[in-house]
């Protein structure tokens, strides 16, 4: 096991050509608080994303754990924290499958509220409507269940447990020949649950930012809308849901459509959309590194576009003004039937493009920008930067590309919950800070396999999992590393200077991944868990790790 590591932003190691600091200049971290590692509950199924979304319920001292492999919901008992274990195991989609007569497929997500669970549980096929069921908290007893749209994805109460609001995916079919409708459902609790009816649920499309929609003016430049043959509402994917502290709108990211919509839930009905816009790895602050065939940690600047895309989506409060966190994990649409995603050397060799990466692009880069040691390797979208060609099922033909626009931005921002406006985004902090911790041991490894720098092309170390709390008056923000793991602390407290606190990670990179002795490989979801509500009166942070699935729980202390 680790030790939890804690970094200065401007750490400088030989092997990283110098020193970069994110865009507010910082100088350091603060050290307030220090995250240690507990325990953990290990299902013993590897690489099936067997816990994965985790939500914790103050008063009975469980943890409901979304188990993917068996499409059902684990509740874990925390009443020793730094000693986990399953208490029961509730078959979702069966009990909603003997309510409907349905065949579903398995559950997405889970949230909790004053003695209620709302799991997502996705149909069979996953692009026709799915459902959101209740249980009883105390007893795990069945509820009742309602329709949503297409894959919800998320599901999340507002904080006053007036309303459960889900993001439905829509996700196409692998030939891309059925492509559901993204939308928003909101579920209006009655009093007494046991009276809830298809009637409460509202359905909140993106129809009206159709072509020829009431709103169509209103969609922003740079919001992407690729799909083939896809409308606006079909081609919007809502990933990931929270709500403002006053219950009034709903922040829904939309990942591969690099945006985020805005949806008021006393309308019912979407306010606004923001496109996120582009991030430029070629600014200082910005470095990365973009090949695995470089057989060295190179955190350089370079001549590309990063989109943000987040996945998950949370949100607090400043001085009465909303901010919202993302993870810019960064996601690309790959189906047999259409796919956006190629690599530079593949378009320069194999499909004969003219790559006119030279000009008017400006780099100082040694040797040809397509070879696998320079940009040659990187997975780049061939829906953006082209000019002069076709697009024939999404494949580019000699295209001169004058841009090229990468997956995910490989960090946090805090953005303005008022315009979408970015206030804070951490860099190039994540890949500086692991290379520091891990050097050659697990640079930009990935959650499956202990060799070093495999996920320097696609998305580094792919930022997924998040959530925010408050601990003293101060606001932090927790971000888990879905590829080379560990978690990222941050003081967002001043949205505008947000400060690195502690990068921890409870992975062994010299064990075997798919062994206990590994540790906790891929987080995909969190909790945090206050200190008013914690089991052992100390805050926590609960981690569902797809990848090992273990369910890994970390205190939060005052630092020594």
């Amino acid at each position: 096991m680790r030790l939890p590591i804690a970094l200065p932003l401007c750490a400088t190691v030989a092997l990283l050509g110098g020193c970069a600091t994110s865009n507010n200049e910082q100088a350091g971290a603060t050290t307030s608080i220090e995250l240690s590692f507990l325990g953990r509950y290990e299902s013993g199924i590897f690489d099936s994303s067997a816990a994965e979304i985790v939500a914790y319920d103050a008063k009975t001292q469980k943890t409901f754990v979304i188990n993917a492999n068996s499409g059902k919901v684990d509740v874990l008992s925390m009443s020793n924290p730094a000693a986990p274990y399953k208490i029961k195991t509730l078959d979702v989609s069966a009990d909603v499958a003997a309510l409907t007569g349905l065949s579903l497929g398995a559950a997405n997500s889970v949230s909790v509220h004053s003695g209620i669970m709302a799991a997502a549980i996705e149909a069979k096929p996953k692009q026709d409507m799915g459902y959101i069921a209740f249980y009883n908290i105390n007893d795990h007893t069945f509820i009742t269940a309602v329709k949503v749209g297409a894959l919800p994805d998320m599901v999340t109460f507002s904080h006053d447990g007036k309303q459960v609001i889900v993001a439905n995916e829509g996700e196409p079919n692998d030939e891309y020949t059925v492509d559901p409708e993204g939308s928003v459902s909101i579920i209006t609790l009655p009093n007494d649950i046991t009276t809830l009816t298809q009637s409460d649920v509202t359905q909140v499309t993106f129809r009206d930012f159709n072509n020829g929609g009431s709103r169509a003016s209103e969609r922003p430049d740079g919001l992407r809308i690729f799909g083939p043959n896809a409308s606006v509402a079909q081609d919007l994917e809502p990933e990931y849901v929270t709500v403002s502290k006053d219950n009034r709108y709903a922040f829904v990211s939309l990942q591969e459509n690099n945006g985020i919509a805005k949806i008021d839930l006393m309308k019912k009905s979407v306010s606004t959309i923001w496109a996120l816009g582009t991030k430029d790895y070629n600014q200082t602050g910005n470095e990365l590194d973009v090949s695995d065939k470089d057989k060295t940690i190179q955190l350089k600047n370079w001549p590309v576009l990063g989109l943000y895309q987040p996945d998950t989506i949370a949100s607090y409060t400043v001085s009465g003004k909303t901010y919202l966190v993302t993870a810019n994990e960064g996601d690309s649409r790959d189906y047999k039937g259409f796919s956006e995603e190629y690599r530079v050397k593949e378009l320069a060799d194999e499909l004969n493009s003219r790559l006119a990466l030279t000009s008017p692009l400006k780099h100082e880069i040694e040797g040809k920008l397509d070879d696998s040691k320079n940009l040659g390797r990187m997975k780049f979208t061939s829906t953006l930067g082209a000019q002069d060609c076709k697009l024939t099922k999404g494949a580019p033909s000699n295209c001169t590309y004058t841009q090229l626009y990468g997956y995910g931005a490989r960090s946090f921002s805090i953005w303005s919950g008022d315009t979408g406006e970015q206030v804070f985004d951490s860099g190039s902090d994540f890949e500086r800070i692991t290379a520091t911790a891990l050097g050659d041991k697990g640079f930009n490894a990935s959650n499956d396999s202990n060799k070093t720098d495999a996920r320097s092309d696609d998305k580094g170390p792919e930022p997924e999992a998040l959530t925010v709390g408050q601990i003293d008056g101060r606001t932090y923000a927790f971000i888990g590393l879905e590829r080379v793991g560990g978690i990222m602390v941050y003081d967002i407290t001043a949205p505008q200077k947000s400060q690195f606190i502690q990068y921890l990670t409870s992975r062994d990179f010299d064990a075997e991944v798919d062994t206990s002795a590994a540790g906790d490989l891929g987080p995909e979801g969190m909790a945090f868990v206050s200190k008013e509500d914690s089991p052992s009166g100390q805050a926590l942070l609960i981690v569902g790790n797809e990848v090992s699935g273990t369910t890994s729980v970390y205190s939060i202390s005052p630092s020594k």
